[in-house]
Formats: structure tokens, sequence, C-alpha cells
């Protein structure tokens, strides 16, 4: 996926290098007409456009996934690294980003856009290469087919099998006592489809998975479907944080950005939202955590709904702030004829910048953690997926916005609209998603983790090691008793 990535960037680096593949430059604000691309020009940039799409999407749903495999999970040491493993994860992608909006933005705006494009294919190779030469260091996992056969599977015999009677102990359900996971009480209804009736009984092929399931593969679907309350809730933080990339560069236009005798690109001010992100991302590992296992003698410190939460939160605040800037920043270009500078946006950035800390690195231990070992990557497609109806619903909801107001509150020129009133109703949106969040999240129940009984079992040999020969009589005595 990564070499499929390198082409779209490549076709990218192309469609605005090759003079015949660009169309004419166009600044609707300098007046002037505008010529439209021609269809060669924009098959070469759509193509390069989902070509890009299709490596990202492979990439980013697998990675997260194959890094987390490089943990034994019942291995406390492992396990303990793993939780920073996420953290470490989203600093380094925070560094691109970082990397993209300082160094790439400022050579496309003032060399050539297919300078930013060129040096991203050029370490997108490097990466391909790094990955490669680690290749004998991963620990792989075996594929076990399709999570979404299993789990259409499953619905589909619970459907056929909706009139059959539960069996009197779950103990007579299909491999139940083979079962990696745990038998749960939870959407019950789902474990008919482990029953093995008298027809299939019959059938030469009663064991087959079409016929009927096991209750590990119940289970895990069990799992899959406990995810999608918490996932419904975190789609509007992602809603929130689309704001920093569209109307939040949109206002710092409007804005001064003149530093000395160098206009900031507006672009560029989305600098403070990622050293915002790398900033908590470090905090949160070498601090909030240490300190937080200290109070709770929890091995995680923060659990991962808890993260989840204070980002949701932070994303308020944020858009309470981004209201506040925006109502002073359009009153003092309409009476007092003054653009304030650009640097108003800074807290907006640093607030929800530190809820994406918490958020990103909440949801991507959450989604991986709660879901069955082998759909991993499912359960990450499910977390970006997050992401993308996050800016869907952003979309969505200007355009409502727009009907129910009829263009008044969002116009191209800001300082004729009301876009104040817009983050106040995102934020009023997030404070009801919070409560519907927390509500979920003290119904749901965490994945019994295999970690616990060893964390258990060390804890009571630590305990067994200190205690004299006497002591240890009366500790055999008393378990005696409590066995009797």
């Amino acid at each position: 996926m990564y070499l499929v990535s390198n082409q779209g960037v490549t076709l990218l680096t192309l469609a605005t290098s090759i003079p015949s593949m660009k169309p004419p430059e166009c600044n609707p604000r300098k007046g002037g007409h505008c010529i439209e691309a021609s269809g060669q020009q924009l098959a070469l940039l759509y193509t390069a456009l989902y070509i890009l799409a299709l490596g990202g999407g492979g990439i980013k749903s697998n990675v997260s996934g194959f890094g987390s495999d490089q943990f034994d999970s019942s291995d406390p040491k492992e396990n303990k690294s793993m939780i920073y493993f996420f953290n470490r994860f989203y600093f380094c992608i925070s560094l691109g980003s970082l990397f993209a909006v300082t160094v790439l933005v400022y050579l496309q705006d003032n060399v050539g856009r297919a300078w930013g494009y060129g040096i991203s294919a050029g370490t997108m190779v490097l990466g391909v290469a790094v990955l490669i030469g680690g290749t004998t260091l991963y620990r792989f996992k075996k594929p076990q087919g399709s999570p979404l056969t299993i789990i259409w599977r499953v619905l589909l015999l619970a459907w056929r099998k909706r009139k059959l009677t539960y069996p009197s102990d779950p103990g007579f359900l299909n491999a139940y006592h083979n079962t990696k996971v745990p038998h749960t009480h939870m959407l019950r209804c789902l474990d008919k489809a482990a029953i093995l009736d008298d027809s299939a009984a019959a059938n030469e092929d009663s064991k087959s998975p079409w016929i009927v399931s096991t209750v590990t593969e119940v289970e895990e679907v069990k799992m899959v479907l406990k995810l999608i309350p918490i996932w419904s809730t975190c789609i509007l933080f992602w809603t929130v944080y689309s704001q920093m990339n569209t109307f939040t560069i949109e206002q710092a236009t409007f804005m001064n950005r003149k530093v000395g005798n160098f206009a900031i690109p507006a672009g560029s001010l989305s600098v403070f939202l990622f050293i915002s992100i790398l900033l908590f991302t470090s905090i949160n590992e070498r601090v909030t955590v240490r300190i937080a296992r200290k109070i709770t003698h929890n091995t995680q410190g923060i659990t991962s709904l808890q993260r989840v939460g204070i980002g949701l939160l932070l994303s308020i605040v944020g858009m309470v702030a981004s209201a506040l800037v925006e109502k002073r920043r359009r009153e003092h270009a309409i009476h007092h004829n003054f653009n304030i500078s650009a640097f108003w946006l800074v807290p907006q950035f640093f607030i929800v910048g530190a809820g994406e800390a918490f958020a990103y690195v909440g949801q991507l231990e959450f989604f991986i953690r709660e879901a069955p070992e082998g759909m991993k990557s499912m359960s990450t497609g499910l977390f970006l997926s997050t992401l993308s109806m996050g800016y869907f619903v952003s979309s969505l909801l200007v355009s409502l916005v727009q009907k129910a107001t009829k263009g008044r509150w969002l116009k191209s020129n800001l300082n004729k609209g009301k876009l104040d009133l817009f983050y106040w109703l995102l934020a009023v949106l997030g404070v009801i998603n919070f409560l519907i969040f927390i509500a979920f999240s003290m119904k749901h129940q965490y994945k019994v983790q295999n970690l616990s009984s060893i964390e258990d079992s060390a804890e009571e040999l630590g305990n067994w090691k200190d205690l004299t020969l006497d002591n240890k009589e009366k500790k055999l005595e008393a378990d005696e008793k409590v066995e009797a």
C-alpha cells in the first residue's frame, strides 16, 4: 500500500509539474475570467487522488494493528510497552503533519506545488525501504479469513434460528467448552447462531460454519457490536476538528498574518495545532499516565474511554473559544476597519490539538484493544471511519445551516456572515454528544484481558516470597478452609 500511495503522489507531482496538465492560474479576488480545467487535466488529478486514497486507506487501516501485533498482551512488560506505542505512533504521525504544514506549505506557496508532492513521493520511497529492512524483526500473525464473513454468517444464522428456544444450559451451545472468548449474556439473541438444531444435526456436514456458528464466533461478533455506540459518539469530535482545517484557516485569511515583513501563509497556522498535539502526547506519556498509575494502581493509568472523554470536553471548549474569537474579529473588522492578529486563533488550535492528543490515542487504543484478536484491521478501519464521517457530518451541517439560515451565517466573506453562531451550534451539539458518550461509557464492559490473571499471579507470587515459614503454613491452612 505504500507503493500504491507513492504512485498516487507521483501522479500528483506530474499533474502539477507538466505545463499541459495544469490549468491557467486563477485568483477570483483579483477579478478576471477563470478557465476551467480540461478533461485530461481533471482525469489525471482524480486518478492521482483516488489512487492516493486507496493506498492511504490500506496503510491507515493496517499499520496501527500491525504495530500492536508486535506486542504480546499476555506478557506484563510488553503489554505495558504497548500502552506507550499508541502515544508514540501518533507522535510520529503528528511530526509528519508538522513538517507538511511548515516546510511543504512554504515550498508549495513560494517554489511550486510540484516540489511539495515530489518531496512527499521521495519520503514514501524511503519509508518503503525502512519497512522492508525490518522484515526479519517483525511478528506476523496468520490471517484467519475475512471478519466481515464471520459477522455476516453469525447474523444470518441468528436470524434463521430466531424461533428456536434457548438451551437450558449455555454449555449445550456449539463448541462452548472450547471457546477462546468467555461467554456473555449480552445480545443473547445472537447465541441462537450457535444452537445445533435437529435438522442441522441430521446433516452430514452439521459442523459447517454455514450450519452452526461456534460460541467464539458469536462472542467476537458481540465484541464488534459493542463498539458501535462508542463509535457513534466519536464522530462529532472529528466534525469539530475539521473546522481547524476549513473555517479556521479561512478566518486567518481575514486577519493580520504579518510578522515583521513576512506574511505567514494561512495554512501554516495549523502548526500550532500540531505543536499542541506533540506537546500533549508527550505530557500524556511522561506525566499524566505515570501519575494516574500511582493513583488508580491501573497498568493503563488512564483508560481509553477516559482519554476519549477528555478529548470530547476539550473540543467543546475549543468551539467556545472559536466563537468568542470570531465575534471579536468580525466586530473589529466591521466597526473599526481593523484586522486583528491571526495569533488570536492560537487558543482554539491549542485546545482542539490537546483534545486530539487525547481523543485520537484513546479511540485508537479502544478500538484495537476491545476488538477480537482476528479483527484488529477491521476495528482500525472502524475507528478511521469516525474521521471520514466527522468530515461528512461537517459538510452536512454546513448545508443544513445554509438552508436553515438562508445563507446568513456562512458566507464566503466572513465579515458579512455569522460564523461565531455556527461555532456555538457545534459547542451545543458537543455537550449533547458528551452526555450520550458518558451514558454509553458507563454501560460498556471492557474486554477481559489475559494479562489480569497473570498480574494477579505475579502479585500473589511476590506476596508469597515475602512470607515467613510460619506465615506460609498459616496461609496454606487459611486457603484450605476457604476451599472447603
